[in-house]
């Protein structure tokens, strides 16, 4: 209901004290005072036609996250405003509302025309205006560009990380084969001092078929403390002196190695005895060269995995030869970035408690990568080094939870509400841009119509991101 403006009651209000009768006036003129019942007077994201200041009542603030509006403030205070607030920078920015308001209780309010508001702060206050445009645009550019440096910071660290991980199989990769090379160099040595020896038909033909019985216990050595290891290679070492092998403790690692005992040894030697083979010596030291030469295949070809390993997961998580925007599994992209994080992880115990039964989303997976990196380097920052992170994945109705929880000291209270604005940070000068949240808020609610919460207290801090399982328009993901 439209009811007269008052131009003494505008004038109490905190927004309009300053203005002269005349201004006044033409605000009377070209607004209009209205009465409403409690419900919506309007909702995120539709065209911005009105600027709405309280007058008497009480309004709340909503956001949309995901399918649900989430309330972000409530008031009665009389010159609170809201509405088309940027109608001053025309066409520049989407002019439509930013959030929605509701009426609680019956209220009224002083209503202005888009046009009309932007008019006023054009013929008004021109310099004003052009403060708060440099303002706007200069916020907004520089987070654009801090953001910028933040990955490209992120992307750095991450690099190097790779780097270190990849250098390490490596490095093994290399050192395997050349040892690989000298034991190839060793086995044509042993086989010409077998051939020499009497009966050496028989015994190389006992040595072949003893070579694929260690090697098929090399593939499945138990795995051996450090003492029960040293134990075993002193009986080893024991057995292969007793039986004339000079250099059996060089040996005796090796065999203990692929699995290889002295019950296993007695057997060996009772073999090539009945092959005629006098001398222990040469086939053992035959075999030990068997022996290790497997072990460096395995070497190498575990180095060579884990280098394929990190590879992949250097791709999933760039997401470089995807498209953008396609449906993907959540526990790929979290896994993904773990590996991309396992130089700064160290001695952090990670737990992973996910459902595996959860559908894959729609998504821009490289974006949720960019979240995934801030929380988990963010949660192991705070445990400096030490502690347990838990990653949970869940169904949360029609949304998926995907959680970062840490044991560091947690975020004290009176910050809790803020460390989600731009610039905001506790790290000391130099250490942090105070985007890192405001960066992983954007990706997840506004680029992904999801939530994103924070629950903290001493000795456990969760982050959690939740993400719609459907695509818009209500298809299923997957």
């Amino acid at each position: 209901m439209t009811q007269p403006c008052s131009a003494d009651e505008l004038s109490t209000l905190f927004l309009f004290e300053k203005l002269t009768a005349e201004q006044l006036g033409w605000l009377c003129r070209e607004g209009r005072t209205v009465s409403v019942d409690a419900g919506q007077l309007y909702a995120e994201g539709e065209p911005a036609t009105c600027f709405y200041v309280l007058l008497e009542g009480t309004v709340v603030l909503l956001r949309r996250v995901g399918g649900d509006d989430i309330e972000v403030n409530r008031t009665d205070m009389r010159g609170a405003y809201g509405g088309a607030f940027f109608a001053y920078l025309g066409d520049r920015v989407p002019q439509v509302y930013n959030n929605s308001m509701r009426a609680v209780t019956p209220c009224r309010f002083f209503v202005l025309d888009a046009a009309k508001f932007a008019q006023l702060m054009h013929d008004w206050f021109p310099m004003a205006v052009h403060l708060l445009e440099g303002l706007f645009f200069g916020i907004k550019n520089t987070q654009e560009a801090i953001g910028q440096r933040e990955r490209l910071l992120a992307l750095g660290s991450l690099s190097a990380g790779l780097t270190h991980e990849l250098n390490n199989p490596a490095a093994a990769a290399v050192r395997a084969t050349r040892a690989l090379s000298e034991r190839a160099v060793g086995l044509r040595a042993g086989l010409a001092e077998i051939a020499a020896g009497p009966s050496d038909g028989e015994v190389l033909a006992v040595l072949l078929k003893l070579q694929g019985d260690a090697a098929e216990r090399v593939a499945h050595a138990p795995e051996l403390s450090a003492l029960q290891a040293s134990d075993r290679e002193d009986e080893v070492g024991d057995w292969l002196q007793d039986h004339g092998v000079r250099d059996g403790w060089d040996l005796a690692s090796a065999f203990v190695q692929a699995g290889l005992d002295t019950e296993w040894l007695d057997s060996a030697a009772a073999a090539i005895g009945a092959a005629g083979g006098a001398d222990l010596a040469a086939p053992m030291r035959w075999l030990g060269n068997i022996v290790e030469s497997e072990l460096l295949r395995t070497e190498i070809t575990d180095s060579v995995s884990r280098i394929s390993a990190l590879v992949g997961a250097a791709r999933q998580y760039s997401q470089l030869d995807r498209a953008p925007y396609q449906v993907a599994d959540v526990h790929e992209l979290l896994d993904s970035t773990l590996v991309m994080l396992a130089d700064k992880i160290g001695q952090v115990t990670v737990v992973k408690q996910y459902d595996r039964a959860l559908p894959r989303i729609p998504c821009y997976p490289a974006e949720l990568n960019q979240v995934w990196t801030n929380l988990i380097d963010n949660a192991i920052a705070a445990m400096a080094g030490s502690g347990t992170l838990t990653i949970t994945t869940a169904a949360d109705g029609d949304m998926l939870l995907a959680e970062i929880a840490d044991t560091g000291p947690g975020i004290p209270a009176q910050i809790q509400e803020r460390i989600f604005e731009p610039f905001f940070t506790t790290k000391p000068v130099g250490q942090g841009t105070g985007l890192g949240l405001d960066i992983c808020w954007r990706i997840v609610v506004t680029r992904h119509h999801g939530d994103l919460r924070v629950q903290s207290a001493p000795g456990d801090t969760r982050f959690q991101v939740r993400l719609p399982v459907r695509a818009d328009g209500g298809q299923d993901a997957g």
